[in-house]
Order: C-alpha cells, then structure tokens, then sequence
C-alpha cells in the first residue's frame, strides 16, 4: 500500500483531534448503541485465538505469491475452511517478473436480505524485502478473517449475506505502481464488475496492518465516507475511540481497486508501525510488535459496522 496524504500542519492535527472528541460527545450523549436484536450477536472477537493463527501463519516464513511459505498458508486456509462455502478465484498475473499464478479465497455466509457485505484483507507477503514474514502486514490480516469466520460459521444471518475475502498478490513484485500491486483485488473487481456482483454489494471492509500492540487505526481520505463514518461509530459505540481517527492519511491498498469498479469501500490500517513506520517492509515486522488486543478490537469494530449496515442505520 502507498500513503498519499498526510496532515498538512500540526493545526490541521490538532482541528481533526477536536472534532473527533466532538462527535465522540455528541454520540455518548444521544445514547448512540450497536442494533440490541440484530441475529449475529456483538461478542468480543477472540484475540488470543486470532493470535495463534497468527503464529501459525508466520511459522510459513515469507509467502510473496508464487511461493513455497504462500502455496502452505493456502492449503492451512484451505484446512481451517474446511466445510464453509469456500471458492477460489484463481488467475493468472502479468508482472514484471513474469506470470504468477494466484488466487483470491472467498468464504460466503449467506444471509436473508439482498445485498452483501465484504471483508477482505491480504495473505500475500512482499517478496522484495528478503527474509520477510509480514506479522503485521499480511499475517495479521489473514488471522483476523480466520477468526471472523468463527463468528459467522453455522448460522443463519438475518440480514447481507457476509463474504469473507482473502485477497492474493496485493504486495508488488518489483515496485509499487497502478500495474504492480493490488494484483487479486483488481482481478476481483473487475470480475464483480464483469458479472454483475458489484451493483450487490453494500460495502467492502478491508483491514491491513491491524495486529500492532500500540493500535492507531488512521482516518482514511481515500476510503468511501460514510463507510468512514461507520467504522468510528461502531468504534464509540464500542468504547475503542481512542485507537481510532487520530491521524488523517490518504491511502492507496485494495480497497481503491473496489472503489475504482463503483462499490463502497473502506480500509482499516494502522500505517503507523513504529517510530515514523519504521518496521513496515524490514524484518522487524514480527509478532512480538503485535497484540492479541488490537486484533480483537478490529475484530469487534467490523462486527459492529456489519450490524449497523444491517440496521440501515448509515446516516
């Protein structure tokens, strides 16, 4: 992923930290809730679980598309889905290294209302950073799908049909550019696009780089704005404010790929990993930076914009 956009000042820093605590006021006093009779109940996501699929997904080592770690994280993925309705999307990329075969894996938990619900996130680890095996950008990611498929499996949702998407080949193969990158969420759009999936789909809900222990969840320019919206009202809501919106940044990861073919779409990521992002692409991204809190609090804030979507409580 590439950030476009920072503040342009401190003023700026400190106006968007004024208006956050406004808006936080404004929903605490309103007595602004989470829908109490929604059929997917709002239980706390588990951390401590998400963090040992974690584990289990770094022991792979490095999986950049095409690789031997990544060809063993698909068949563990395809182990742990065993008996979801799983699909592939299975392609061919035209890169600058030549063609990698990849795949998108999709999970579909149908519901009762027309319409569906996207979470995605990548499972694919940048193969231009040697000896990298992405705890946070990409494993954290492929965990917290893992464990929100816990939370959706053998039931019967009253609502959007909930699709859970893990997207191969978002890292590039030599660099970063509209031609190298986003490889699995450009082909998904455009075969959505293609066979009429996208006038379905109410939104797409990315998360990436969200296992970090010091949690800051960025203000996405680039992201659809109500969807926006969404994501901190369920995060008040859920008392997690304070790990959200402290940063306005612009983004450009998969969830731009979606948007680009006209669905709603919105990225949750945490861009700050260290001091001035120091640990993105080095070897320093390991799971001893990550935290089985930040997992669970992303976790618990998708399940909570889920049941506002199907509130239709979006304004």
């Amino acid at each position: 992923m590439k950030n476009w956009f920072l503040r342009l000042c401190e003023t700026h820093v400190g106006l968007a930290s004024l208006l956050l605590l406004l808006t936080s006021l404004v929903l605490t006093s309103s007595g602004f809730a989470l829908p109490s009779d929604h059929p997917v109940p709002l239980t706390r996501t588990n951390g401590a679980r998400a963090m040992q699929y974690l584990r289990d997904v770094v022991a792979f080592g490095p999986r950049p598309a095409g690789s031997a770690g990544h060809k063993k994280l698909e068949l563990y993925l395809r182990n742990r889905l065993n008996g979801d309705h799983l699909e592939f999307d299975n392609f061919t990329a035209i890169t600058p290294v030549g063609k990698v075969p990849m795949s998108n894996l999709i999970v579909k938990f149908p519901g009762t209302t027309d319409g569906i619900i996207v979470v995605a996130g990548h499972y694919d680890t940048a193969g231009t950073v040697p000896k990298f095996v992405g705890a946070n950008d990409g494993g954290s990611s492929t965990a917290l799908l893992l464990e929100l498929a816990n939370h959706l499996r053998m039931k019967r949702l009253q609502g959007y049909s909930v699709w859970l998407v893990w997207l191969d080949g978002e890292e590039a193969m030599q660099q970063w550019s509209d031609a190298d990158g986003r490889y699995g969420s450009r082909h998904l759009a455009q075969e959505w696009q293609n066979n009429g999936t996208a006038r379905k789909i109410k939104a797409c809900l990315l998360a990436d780089m969200i296992g970090d222990a010091d949690l800051n969840i960025e203000h996405d320019q680039s992201s659809t704005p109500w969807l926006e919206d969404l994501i901190y009202r369920a995060a008040t809501a859920l008392g997690y404010q304070s790990h959200f919106f402290g940063r306005t940044v612009g983004m450009e990861d998969d969830h731009t790929s979606f948007i680009a073919s006209g669905m709603p779409a919105a990225e949750l990521i945490d861009y700050d990993y260290g001091y001035n992002n120091a640990y993105w692409h080095t070897t320093e991204d390991s799971i001893d930076k990550l935290s089985p809190k930040s997992l669970q609090i992303v976790g618990d804030v998708l399940l909570g914009v889920i049941q506002l979507l199907n509130s239709h409580d979006t304004q």
